[in-house]
């Protein structure tokens, strides 16, 4: 096996978190002195950033695996995440994998891999379980720039292996989250997005700190022209606080993504979720009531055990009568190790694709009607890359805007909208350049 060289290439499966601990892992490397490249390039080392949510999530970490080894077999493939920590043993048996780095020790990667090239014994888990500042010096010029501030989740959804993967809520301490948002905002990002395992439970691990208390925090000792995107957020944990904040606080993001799940409470109460399908849908109501044109998006599960079409259809009605204005829709996915594993009445794959693409469908149309409802409105965009005929950018209530003859990006335009095209809006300057 090859171990001296120094081009590194990184693959990223699953969640935003993954993609935050992935960028965070490019600039340690980069301080460490090895050359980046991308993964369609040969590489010396392949670090894979795996999830394992559903089985199909594992299945394309093995595929990306051995895609990585057949680029350069003397290649080192350094395997991490969250498929990482719950099947450890099995992924070391693969041939094409060197080395399994567990998410607890994720943020200390390098050093492991540096243990490992050396011939030293393996790094052991003996670091406290807070999570360290990431020393950021953005060598990557974008506009957005995310901070994973809490990992962990202790919800212990029937259906999730996700607390087996990540273990127990550990909050990242405010003094950092400032300090790296602070250095944010001082390279010239212009949107920051705070992102967690379980967001909304950020400081249950010390004491006196809450989302709302860092939110203050944040927007009371960075000054400056930027904007504040959270993650998602469960329902129970929007509170009558955090979203007057949301709405009354500029600087916050017009837009909160709620996982829903379902829309049946005997599927709800079997998932082991904490709300009932009124109580999600009232919560909704409220914001958009005090928010018209609020970004509201969800997460949305077909085929759980014991999902009988009226269940189904349960779910359908609640999406239809709600505000929700996208869905991101999921086929479950047996997970060994988790109660809904062992449950009946599990449900064929065959409804479960039929069901995913209806839902997927009135997804759709959703998103289509709340488009339309913006004509004529005046959103805040963020450009981020050219488009035909302006610049393309993402609005505070998270949608693609492009922005007919603007000319710089990373920049704040306020534009009113002219039209749908797409699945974007077309709109201008607002009051002309």
């Amino acid at each position: 096996m090859k171990a001296g060289g120094n081009r590194v290439s990184f693959f990223t499966l699953g969640c935003k978190v993954n993609q935050v601990e992935t960028e965070a892992l490019r600039e340690e490397f980069i301080l460490s002195g090895y050359e980046i490249v991308d993964f369609n390039d040969t590489a010396d080392i392949y670090v894979i950033n795996t999830c394992a949510v559903t089985h199909t999530a594992e299945k394309k970490s093995r595929a990306v695996i051995r895609r990585a080894k057949r680029k350069n077999p003397h290649s080192l493939v350094v395997v991490t995440g969250c498929y990482g920590q719950v099947a450890q043993s099995d992924l070391m048996a693969l041939p094409e994998v060197d080395l399994v780095i567990p998410n607890r020790d994720k943020e200390y990667l390098i050093d492991c891999l540096d243990r490992y090239i050396k011939q030293e014994e393996m790094f052991t888990n003996n670091h406290t379980d807070s999570l360290r500042p990431v020393r950021y010096t953005y060598h990557h010029g974008r506009t957005r720039g995310f901070i994973k501030i809490q990992d962990g989740c202790e919800n212990n959804c029937s259906y999730c292996i996700v607390p087996l993967a990540r273990g127990p809520v550990r909050s990242k301490l405010p003094q950092h989250v400032l300090e790296e948002v602070q250095c944010m905002v001082a390279n010239d990002y212009r949107e920051i997005v705070l992102n967690g395992i379980h967001l909304g439970q950020y400081g249950k691990d010390l004491p006196g700190w809450d989302l709302v208390r860092l939110l203050e925090l944040l927007l009371k000792k960075v000054p400056g022209d930027y904007r504040i995107r959270l993650g998602s957020l469960e329902p129970g944990e929007i509170s009558k606080v955090l979203a007057d904040l949301v709405i009354n606080e500029p600087r916050l993001c017009n837009h909160l993504h709620i996982p829903l799940q379902s829309g049946s409470d005997t599927i709800l109460k079997a998932m082991n979720r904490n709300y009932t399908a009124a109580e999600y849908l009232e919560i909704l109501t409220d914001l958009y009531s005090r928010q018209p044109g609020m970004g509201l998006t969800a997460d949305v599960m077909v085929g759980f055990p014991g999902e009988g079409e009226r269940e189904f259809q349960e779910t359908c009605r609640l999406v239809e009568n709600s505000p929700l204005n996208d869905l991101h829709v999921f086929r479950y996915s047996i997970r060994p190790g988790t109660k809904a594993a062992l449950m009946e009445n599990q449900i064929s794959e065959e409804v479960k694709n039929r069901r995913s693409q209806e839902l997927i469908e009135a997804g759709r149309n959703r998103r289509l009607k709340f488009l339309r409802s913006l004509i004529g409105e005046e959103l805040n965009v963020l450009t981020e890359e050219t488009a035909s005929g302006g610049l393309k950018g993402l609005s505070e209530n998270y949608v693609d805007v492009i922005v007919e003859q603007a000319e710089h990006i990373n920049r704040f335009y306020h534009v009113r909208i002219d039209k749908v095209q797409g699945a974007e809006l077309l709109g201008r300057i607002a009051g002309g350049l």
